[in-house]
């Protein structure tokens, strides 16, 4: 089968964001380039695909560093990697066909030449396509694997969640009120997000971490104690999680954004020695070694959504060039739900 000739609307080159310096505590725009890179052609069993939709994601700070780590840092000089959902315009594969719509994770460019075995085909029409890097995509299965398999969630519990309002947090605690939670808990980085955990996912209680004692915000919040924590910020709310955990409790740790951009070490909870009165368990976690639960997670998760009995948010940000200020953003706490780069058509 032979490549796919280029059409007009295949442009010979395109832009894509470059890693060129490594970060030192917070990352700044020099450390970025977004460069006019050649569009190839498909070989043997590639696709090429117009990106749609990129991904940005608090992970990706780890891959900047050269750090060891559980996946690869990115290369200095070559265009970085992350979620994609895009549009196939040039096919050198018989299972996928020009106008196909498809999930790859060569996302910071404009067009992603992927070997078709790599990629996943999805349906806009069973859901919007920017739903496939979200609520149905990685981010929601992180939700659904570490609330139900990690954190061993049981109906009657209650459920702490940190950065509750975003793309993570706020499928966990959704999950958990569908589940039969007990009482869900939520913190956040505003009071608009507080009410949105409130008013729309139906949270039973959140507060703003920032205005006050995570401490005794938790504690007021849960008199009780919580039975899980999933964490997705680490720092105080961790220790405060610790604090309040109840015998038997589990610790869920997604991600600890309060502390990527640290350029010295950062001091771990201070009351670890409580899990031993609690025999309370603390476990980490990557979603990539959960992928079997990925068909049980889209049918259960996929009719909440299309019932409305799960909500979610995105926070879409246009155009290829600012893709580095909406990563910059997910690191400030900007978004409210899973953070998007909208590229058009």
């Amino acid at each position: 089968m032979s490549a796919t000739p280029r059409t007009p609307a295949i442009p010979p080159t395109a832009r894509a964001w470059h890693l060129i310096s490594r970060p030192h505590g917070w990352p700044v725009p020099s450390d970025f380039a977004l460069r006019e890179v050649e569009v190839p052609q498909p070989g043997p069993g590639q696709v090429l695909v117009r990106n749609l939709y990129v991904s940005v994601d608090p992970y990706m700070r780890g891959r900047m560093s050269a750090a060891k780590s559980y996946a690869a840092p990115y290369e200095l000089g070559e265009p970085m990697q992350g979620g994609a959902v895009g549009r196939v315009v040039a096919s050198n594969d018989e299972g996928v066909e020009v106008g196909d719509h498809v999930l790859h994770f060569l996302g910071w460019r404009e067009y992603a030449l992927v070997d078709a075995k790599a990629a996943v085909k999805v349906d806009p029409d069973l859901a919007p396509l920017s739903t496939y890097l979200g609520v149905l995509g990685m981010t929601g299965l992180t939700a659904y694997v570490g609330l139900l398999r990690i954190a061993e969630f049981q109906e009657g519990e209650t459920v702490f969640v940190s950065g509750a309002a975003g793309a993570v947090g706020g499928q966990v605690g959704q999950i958990a009120r569908l589940k039969g939670a007990a009482r869900v808990i939520g913190s956040a980085g505003s009071d608009e997000k507080v009410k949105l955990l409130i008013e729309e996912y139906g949270f039973d209680a959140a507060f703003n971490y920032k205005n006050g004692s995570v401490h005794e915000q938790l504690k007021a919040a849960a008199p009780d104690g919580i039975d899980v924590y999933f964490d997705n910020v680490g720092g105080d709310q961790l220790e405060a999680a610790i604090g309040q955990l109840n015998q038997g409790g589990r610790i869920a740790v997604c991600g600890m954004i309060s502390i990527y951009n640290s350029t010295e070490p950062v001091p771990g909870p201070r009351n670890l020695s409580r899990l031993i009165q609690t025999r309370g368990r603390i476990e980490g976690f990557l979603v990539s070694d959960h992928y079997d639960l990925q068909p049980q997670f889209v049918q259960e998760v996929g009719a909440w959504v299309a019932s409305g009995a799960l909500k979610y948010r995105e926070t879409v940000v246009q155009g290829i060039e600012n893709t580095l200020e909406a990563f910059l953003g997910v690191l400030r706490g900007d978004n409210t739900g899973k953070m998007i780069v909208a590229l058009g058509d």
